[in-house]
């Protein structure tokens, strides 16, 4: 018999130092045009700002988690769909903005498909109100590739700014991987669902405004430019090593893999050359490979589990990604990143 829940959807914010951006995002649930009952659960990640206070003052009936260590945003997340009463759960940034008609979108396609699915819906930039994506493809390497096509709603992943799923989907995949802290989570939850066979989906309906790079820094292009924190650019390329582990489908793994860890290497080597600064190939790309290194007992473990519950076609899971890569693509627009 199926257990009763206590509300439709349980709406998730991990927050770090985000007294700039969270009464907007926190306003924005409150303004929903919805007729179901939501709870709303903020995870404080140790902020060193006034957040807490804030939060306390303001929004007094917020579930509100305070952490006394800074544990990053997997933890955060986990902590708080573990608490979660909700049929549903919505992991949202703090520094996201929700259309006053989101959640009922979402909620009436997730009954409509009537399966469970990961769902997302169009990411707005908060600075210029221009449209950033309706989703993500990938490219062969698990870079992400903004989709801008409205006839395209079965993509490689949704972003984890603003993503739907049921709990029960959740609990299944197991959350996002604790040890990735911050970074790709959503990617390697999207892969997940797609290898075990559910849909991850954009809905074209609806969307949130997003302030893009408030947490890390970076994420978009600025005066025609790329810039991007060094911290950023570690967790990027290291996590998306981890995912690549886990999540690519044989037999495509064993010649993409070894060309990726190659490839790294060599982009590694050709920064530091033209940025005449050695360290870059040494904490970005030499660090990530010895991150990758030092567990990939672990991953290639965890590798065999999912390969063996994988329940779709390897030509079904890269319908979602572009053979061109997409660095590629955006080294030839932009030029090479600045880093900071």
């Amino acid at each position: 018999m199926q257990l009763a829940h206590k509300f439709i959807c349980s709406v998730c914010i991990a927050n770090y130092n985000g007294i700039g951006v969270i009464h907007e995002c926190l306003d924005s649930i409150m303004r929903q045009d919805c007729d179901f009952q939501i709870e709303i659960i903020v995870h404080d990640d140790a902020s060193t700002d006034d957040s807490v206070e804030f939060i306390r003052k303001h929004f007094p009936e917020i579930v509100l988690i305070k952490s006394t260590e800074n544990v990053g945003f997997c933890v955060s997340n986990n902590r708080m769909v573990a608490k979660a009463h909700g049929k549903y759960v919505l992991i949202l940034n703090n520094d996201a903005i929700l259309h006053a008609d989101a959640l009922r979108t979402f909620y009436e396609h997730a009954e409509m498909i009537n399966k469970p699915a990961v769902l997302g819906i169009r990411q707005y930039n908060a600075a210029s109100g221009d449209l950033i994506d309706f989703g993500i493809f990938l490219d062969p390497f698990m870079n992400g590739i903004p989709n801008q096509n409205f006839k395209r709603m079965d993509v490689a992943m949704v972003m984890g700014a603003c993503l739907w799923l049921p709990k029960t989907l959740w609990d299944e995949i197991g959350g996002f991987p604790e040890w990735f802290h911050t970074m790709h989570e959503d990617m390697y939850l999207c892969c997940m669902a797609r290898l075990y066979g559910y849909p991850v989906r954009v809905i074209m309906q609806s969307g949130y405004k997003h302030w893009v790079g408030k947490s890390l820094g970076g994420g978009k292009a600025v005066q025609n430019r790329l810039s991007t924190p060094l911290k950023r650019r570690v967790l990027s390329e290291r996590n998306r090593i981890y995912v690549m582990a886990l999540c690519y489908p044989n037999p495509l793994f064993a010649i993409i893999f070894p060309l990726h860890i190659l490839l790294l290497l060599l982009e590694g080597i050709v920064l530091a050359v033209i940025k005449k600064n050695k360290m870059v190939l040494d904490l970005i790309y030499l660090s990530s490979l010895r991150s990758f290194w030092a567990k990939h007992r672990k991953l290639f473990s965890k590798r065999d589990e999912i390969q063996k519950r994988k329940c779709i076609t390897n030509i079904k899971f890269f319908s979602a990604f572009s053979p061109m890569p997409y660095k590629l693509t955006m080294l030839l627009k932009y030029g090479l990143p600045k880093l900071y």
